[in-house]
């Protein structure tokens, strides 16, 4: 059920408002919850399952963490919590990539035909670790209450495509929230600005891109080739922050204040900038939770180089389980080494109209491998 359906528009939505507004404010949390839980089941049917899951996996590590002194013990606490909820996204997301790049190609299905791949699952196991790492960092106090760490993991507002959420940007807003009427204001002005952008201008283009690219890579002229990635590079953009627009408007509907997750990252003069401006919370994550863990820029160029790497390769498995994926992944960060190693200097002496051209033109070829299904697709389309 997406933002944009006539039934979320026109029944889920009042519903799930008019609850809200009507229920004691004691009972506020426990009504958002269910509206939640009730909006993935709607798609999702019995695979709810799996997000409670998550959730009762996590309370109980949390509490474990809580209860453990600073030490071994509470590292490999931490260390079961990090590869319960990460063995939960291997297996529906990428079992069967795996499966058929160590076995071989005799192994290799479709996926659609073989594991389910619940929705949002990316972005509620990813929640689950930041909460979980922040409890035992001591960046966040542990919740105690399973109702408000479901609400945290499960609010329907950011539950499929984000913004990544983390506990301690909302935990004081959990235990106790206002929705005044600048909330409302302010929230509706939001979706209605990410509803316009998603049904005026993505779902458009997003129609176009799809009969272009559903060409043979053979049959394709230059010309077509060229329009149907800039429609598709504008599609993704509008799609996607038009998504985040509306999840922050439902967000401050209920009181609740999620973070940026674009800013104009079209607008970027380097590739490095792009990263700081698009999916920031993606971004952010990876940096809190994987470049600096790694060493970051602390341990000299080369280590630092190889961080970037990584941390850009899982970011394309994170979008999806494919070599099209691990490719763009390895685009990017090659680029960002490229960046911080020299080319970053040398861009900074060009006049901004040309270090924009350079970034869109990286930004564009990259889209054709995310965008493609096949390497060998992929190929058809840059050659």
């Amino acid at each position: 059920m997406g933002f944009s359906e006539p039934i979320f528009l026109f029944f889920f939505l009042p519903a799930a408002l008019t609850a809200y507004a009507v229920a004691p404010r004691g009972l506020r949390n426990l009504v958002l919850l269910l509206v939640s839980l009730a909006f993935y089941a709607w798609g999702e049917r019995l695979f709810v399952l799996v997000m409670l899951g998550v959730i009762a996996f996590s309370y109980a590590v949390g509490l474990a963490l809580a209860s453990l002194p600073e030490g071994s013990a509470r590292r490999g606490v931490l260390a079961l919590g990090v590869v319960g909820n990460l063995a939960v996204l291997v297996f529906f997301k990428y079992a069967y990539f795996l499966a058929g790049s160590l076995i071989g190609e005799g192994v290799w299905l479709d996926y659609s035909e073989t594991i389910y791949l619940p929705l949002g699952i990316s972005f509620f196991t990813f929640q689950s670790l930041t909460y979980l790492v922040d409890v035992a960092r001591g960046d966040a106090a542990v919740q105690r209450s399973p109702l408000k760490l479901g609400l945290y993991v499960a609010s329907f507002p950011q539950l499929v495509a984000g913004p990544i959420v983390r506990y301690g940007e909302v935990a004081e807003q959990i235990e106790g929230r206002r929705t005044r009427a600048d909330d409302v204001v302010l929230g509706t002005r939001r979706f209605a600005i990410g509803l316009i952008k998603k049904v005026l201008i993505a779902d458009p283009l997003g129609m176009a891109a799809d009969t272009l690219f559903a060409i043979p890579s053979e049959g394709l002229s230059p010309a077509t080739a060229w329009l149907g990635i800039a429609c598709y590079t504008l599609q993704i953009f509008f799609d996607f922050s038009a998504y985040s627009d509306m999840a922050i408007g439902l967000g401050r509907l209920f009181g609740f204040t999620f973070p940026e997750n674009f800013d104009l990252p079209y607008v970027a003069r380097s590739v490095t900038e792009f990263w700081r401006r698009w999916h920031m919370t993606l971004s952010g994550f990876f940096r809190d939770y994987v470049y600096i863990p790694l060493g970051g820029n602390r341990a000299g160029p080369l280590r630092t180089y190889a961080n970037l790497c990584i941390v850009f390769l899982l970011c394309g498995l994170w979008h999806g389980a494919s070599w099209n994926f691990v490719l763009w992944g390895g685009y990017y960060g090659a680029f960002l080494v490229l960046e911080r190693a020299w080319l970053g200097t040398r861009l900074a002496r060009l006049p901004a109209a040309l270090r924009h051209a350079y970034l869109m033109g990286v930004v564009v070829i990259g889209w054709v491998p995310f965008r493609c299904v096949t390497l060998a697709e992929t190929g058809g389309w840059l050659t």
